[in-house]
């Protein structure tokens, strides 16, 4: 991790929160994991949230500095892919809680607010099933790796 991104206390939830505490990141990081959007025109012309170029492309290049994401460096005229990395694919326990918190007090539209109730539903056998497949798909990682990794 980068000078840039050293935490301004000792604070594990300070830590967190100064890596992808504003929305955007959050977002982008869910259109990734859960939207399997790996590109940036993807990202941009897909978010019901209407994100704009410049933030999308800021917030990108923050989670490849944090670690989160990597870039696949391409030639001139195609298209970077970005990859999730292992820390990145931990947070899927996360954004099933803040899911199933967002469906119980926030107004939600319900086939959203279903889909968060499933994740809440099948619990840490899912999200390791889900993180399981990140990993296939982001890592080229053995599923059998995945019994190391904690939930």
């Amino acid at each position: 991790m980068s000078a840039a991104f050293q935490p301004r206390s000792g604070c594990p939830i300070n830590a967190a929160v100064e890596v992808f505490g504003d929305r955007w990141t959050l977002i982008v990081l869910r259109d990734i994991i859960f939207g399997g959007k790996r590109y940036f025109r993807q990202l941009q012309a897909d978010s019901d949230e209407g994100i704009a170029s410049n933030i999308l492309a800021d917030r990108l290049k923050r989670l490849v500095e944090s670690g989160l994401l990597t870039r696949e460096d391409t030639r001139s005229g195609q298209r970077a892919r970005y990859s999730l990395t292992e820390p990145a694919i931990q947070l899927v326990p996360v954004f099933a809680q803040l899911g199933s918190w967002g469906a119980r007090h926030r107004p939600t539209d319900p086939a959203l607010g279903a889909a968060a109730e499933q994740l809440e539903q099948g619990g840490p056998a899912l999200w390791q099933e889900i993180m399981s497949e990140l990993r296939r798909s982001h890592l080229d990682a053995d599923a059998d790796a995945d019994a190391d990794v904690p939930a």
